[in-house]
């Protein structure tokens, strides 16, 4: 594994410049607290296995899809995403349902927006399997601790505070709703106006 790739993948994560990911882990969590840590451990492989697939293709140059459409793409996800949350009657998720679909399904979509930062940075290199793992890992790395901030918030609002777990679900998932929203229309506009 090359340290270099693991750091601007870990970076890459953690970066507030990378936010729209960020924003699409939060919506894909908004629903978990901490006790939901195995649920929550399959999420994220989904949309790691998800994101992989597609980084690799892209960097490989197997696939390519303009930069404008996926980022485009990016909060679209995150509005879907946080729309279905808003609109679900229960309050604690259940073992199997549509988020996992999400995850994996929608990180094929987040990997060719990191495959773009991926490829400026390896720019003519013969051998991209080495910092292909290093990138990918550092991501990994980087949404863990993007998850588990998520989750001991979570825990801290409805365990601590009182607020109940439906609450909370709705008032994050209208956040990045909202947030995305605005990423959505601002993307259409440059994509169809110019």
């Amino acid at each position: 594994m090359d340290g270099l790739y693991f750091q601007l993948g870990w970076q890459h994560i953690i970066n507030w410049d990378a936010y729209d990911h960020i924003l699409f882990i939060i919506a894909l969590c908004a629903m978990y607290l901490l006790r939901d840590w195995k649920k929550v451990l399959i999420l994220v492989t989904a949309f790691t296995i998800g994101h992989s697939i597609t980084l690799a293709l892209s960097v490989l140059n197997v696939i390519r899809v303009p930069g404008d459409l996926i980022e485009w793409l990016i909060p679209v996800t995150i509005c879907i995403t946080a729309a279905t949350n808003i609109i679900r009657k229960d309050s604690e998720p259940k073992k199997l349902q549509l988020n996992y679909f999400y995850a994996l399904f929608f990180g094929l979509i987040h990997g060719l927006g990191f495959s773009n930062y991926l490829k400026s940075m390896l720019g003519a290199q013969s051998n991209v399997v080495g910092p292909l793992l290093g990138f990918n890992l550092g991501l990994e790395c980087g949404q863990i601790v993007i998850v588990m901030i998520i989750l001991l918030i979570s825990g801290v609002f409805v365990n601590l505070s009182g607020v109940k777990r439906r609450d909370w679900n709705l008032c994050v998932s209208s956040g990045a709703f909202g947030i995305a929203l605005v990423m959505v229309i601002e993307g259409a506009r440059a994509m169809f106006l110019n």
